[in-house]
């Protein structure tokens, strides 16, 4: 991989630009932000709460702090800090954000151990919950998973180019209880010399650190669901995986796992290979001349990519994918030409697009700041402005140590800067869905620093429940129901939405006019699909209402087929022009 010359000289012009460093083929740091000094992110809406989410928080209230214990006020970690965090002296949140707690936790029952996470617990404000747990992680590798809580999924949301907090509606904690984690050691405010090699090592210390949570807040015996986004594709099964492996309910119940636009396998698949077809879908946003979009397609060509595509994003797969991948030397090595594919889209749309954003590509000018300091592919942050997690402020109203906090470490998080482990397509992602019955996948249409097809080509090649591959098209309506949430910050939207399938214990979904981060760019098609996850709905292509908005009405019209992009190629039949219809998109009844 190289950073695209045009992307150099803009970033140059930007404060806070991580330096830049040359690759060889290897992609960029997915997940969160920062794709290998030379990307972020950023994005979108809500806020505010209806009348029914109202009156839970209220009964909650009532209740008082269902985790405040002796434990859980008291000192910890050779800290003088406390865990429990006032949820009316959070900077800048003029509400009270509820009960929650925050600090830092061993990775291993020995407190001389070199290793703390960090984290933020925030109960569920259901008035009846239950005996169950979510994780959230994002990716990076390193990059922190309180861009998820501020701007994702969490009860308070600051996105980019908002003037302020506010309250959201569609949290995840009006579910379930909910804990952010910055993971592993060297992410975040997570302390500790950088040990781990491998996801099985990640895995590990974020088992041992698990323990040591559960026990502090006498959860024993309570549900665990996990998910996650981006390189959390490589977190999430295998800390599952280990989890499933302990065979211990009382601290490792693992119920199932919910992973956005996730890296599950090789990069070139889920970047390169499948990137001149994205933008021959989404020509309106890559409005390249005939010369250029010429050279593309001659380059695809030579390196074999569309006819991969064609051959191998097949229902049902016809077998697996050659160990070795089209357009690699015989080393298994990506050249550097076929790899150039994916930058030179990226140089070229710049030029027209100079506020690109990779991670939700319908995005244009103007650049918004971001608290983050992360708007999208650029770095960003106006003079005066202030990173949020680094505030002295915020870092006392949440117990966290006095250190420079980044969205994505500066620093490798695992050893010489590469994880060993292969990708969880491979390994620990099947073992997950046979185990639990219980996994989603979903993928957002505008996001190109993943592909959706990638991740397809990715399922298409996975073996789990003793088959390879989906044996169907995915083509059921991804319904997302109707809301009365009338709240300008917080508006999100309703109908169908993409497209879902589900086969033998995995279910997919392409989310429509959604980025990489899918509850920050479609909060609530996140919030439906969690709450499938949870077993609060049965179903994604019905029309039954949300737990929390249960009266809003609902369609009266038949659903159709899907609508997000599934295989942006003939699907498996050379010589044959792609039609809508037949590539799954609805005749609307």
């Amino acid at each position: 991989m190289r950073l695209p010359s045009l992307a150099i000289s803009l970033l140059a012009l930007l404060p806070a630009t991580p330096g830049v460093v040359a690759a060889n083929g290897r992609s960029l740091k997915h997940a969160g932000k920062h794709i290998e000094e030379h990307f972020a992110r950023r994005a979108a809406d809500t806020s505010a709460r209806d009348r029914p989410v109202l009156e839970r928080d209220e009964v909650a209230a009532k209740k008082g702090h269902k985790f405040l214990t002796e434990k859980t006020k008291s000192k910890f970690s050779a800290s003088e800090l406390q865990f429990a965090v006032n949820g009316t002296g959070i900077p800048d949140v003029d509400f009270d954000v509820g009960e929650s707690y925050a600090g830092s936790l061993s990775i291993s029952s020995d407190p001389k151990e070199d290793g703390n996470l960090f984290f933020w617990f925030f109960p569920t404000s259901d008035p009846t919950p239950k005996k169950e747990i979510l994780i959230w992680l994002n990716g990076g590798p390193g990059c922190s998973s309180f861009e998820g809580l501020i701007q994702e999924n969490g009860p308070f949301l600051w996105q980019y180019g908002t003037y302020k907090p506010v309250q959201n509606p569609w949290s995840w904690n009006t579910l379930t209880n909910v804990v952010y984690i910055e993971q592993p050691v060297g992410t975040g405010f997570s302390t500790g010399t950088p040990t781990a090699t491998s996801e099985e090592d990640v895995a590990q210390q974020f088992l041992g650190w698990w323990k040591n949570f559960i026990n502090t807040f006498d959860m024993q015996g309570y549900k665990v669901y996990i998910s996650g986004e981006s390189y959390a594709g490589a977190y999430c099964p295998y800390i599952a995986s280990a989890m499933l492996d302990e065979k211990d309910k009382k601290y490792f119940d693992m119920s199932g796992m919910l992973i956005y636009d996730p890296v599950i396998t090789y990069d070139e698949v889920q970047e390169p290979i499948p990137a001149v077809q994205f933008t021959e879908y989404w020509a309106g946003l890559f409005p390249f001349n005939d010369t250029f979009r010429a050279d593309l397609k001659k380059a695809d060509k030579k390196c074999g990519y569309t006819d991969f595509v064609e051959e191998y994003l097949v229902y049902p797969p016809k077998g697996h994918m050659p160990t070795r991948l089209p357009g690699t030397f015989k080393n298994g090595t990506t050249t550097d030409e076929c790899w150039n594919i994916f930058w030179n889209i990226f140089d070229a749309i710049l030029l027209l697009n100079p506020c690109f954003d990779i991670y939700q590509v319908a995005t244009t000018c103007p650049l918004l700041w971001d608290v983050l300091g992360f708007p999208g592919s650029l770095t960003y942050l106006p003079e005066g402005a202030e990173i949020y997690f680094d505030r002295a402020d915020v870092k006392k109203a949440i117990h966290a140590p006095n250190m420079t906090w980044e969205q994505c470490s500066s620093d490798d998080v695992f050893v010489g800067g590469h994880d060993k482990s292969l990708p969880s397509s491979f390994t620990a992602l099947p073992k997950v869905i046979d185990k639990t019955k219980n996994v989603i996948i979903a993928h957002g249409a505008l996001d190109m620093v993943l592909l959706a097809n990638g991740t397809l080509l990715g399922i298409q090649n996975m073996t789990w429940g003793g088959k390879i591959g989906f044996r169907s098209k995915p083509v059921e309506p991804f319904y997302v129901p109707y809301n009365d949430i009338t709240n300008l910050s917080s508006l999100a939207a309703g109908g169908v939405f993409g497209t879902t399938h589900t086969e033998r214990g995995l279910t997919y979904v392409g989310i429509d006019m959604s980025g990489h981060m899918v509850p920050q760019y479609a909060p609530s098609a996140a919030f439906r699909q969690l709450e499938f996850l949870l077993g609060r709905v049965e179903c994604m292509d019905c029309k039954t209402p949300f737990t929390i908005n249960p009266k809003a009405a609902q369609s009266t019209q038949k659903l159709g087929l899907g609508t997000a992009p599934q295989g942006w190629s003939s699907a498996g039949v050379p010589g044959k022009a792609v039609h809508r219809r037949s590539m799954g998109y609805p005749r609307r009844k």
